[in-house]
């Protein structure tokens, strides 16, 4: 019975997940109303303005889009913007990207606003 306390640290280790390979490196992730910092900008993603991505469970002929308003938070003043999935915007001195959303659409549900999350990349800057 020497197995039961070794479990929970089992359990716990198991759910950590891998760690990022050498070089690797997590970039930022926020829900909606979160305000991050994208490795200088902040942004607080207000709304989703268009999900048509094929939903997960079917095969598509166009892969759809995704649409986000956000604020973007800039020594000179606030901007709100449009960011598309995979579509970079010039931002100060580089570019921010919407590089991944979750969960992906599935046929016949809704998305509820507080489950999306969304990964973002800034590119520039020294």
């Amino acid at each position: 019975m020497r197995i039961l306390p070794i479990l929970p640290l089992l359990l716990l280790t198991a759910c950590a997940g891998t760690p990022p390979l050498e070089g690797e490196r997590h970039l930022p992730t926020a829900g909606i109303g979160e305000r991050i910092m994208v490795d200088g900008p902040q942004l607080t993603v207000l709304e989703v303005l268009e999900d048509s991505r094929c939903p997960a469970d079917v095969q598509c002929v166009w892969a759809g889009r995704l649409r986000l308003r956000a604020t973007i938070h800039l020594g000179a003043g606030d901007q709100a913007r449009e960011l598309v999935l995979g579509e970079p915007v010039q931002i100060a001195d580089g570019t921010l990207e919407l590089v991944e959303a979750w969960p992906r659409p599935i046929v016949g549900e809704a998305i509820a606003p507080a489950d999306y999350r969304f990964t973002f990349r800034f590119d520039g800057g020294l």
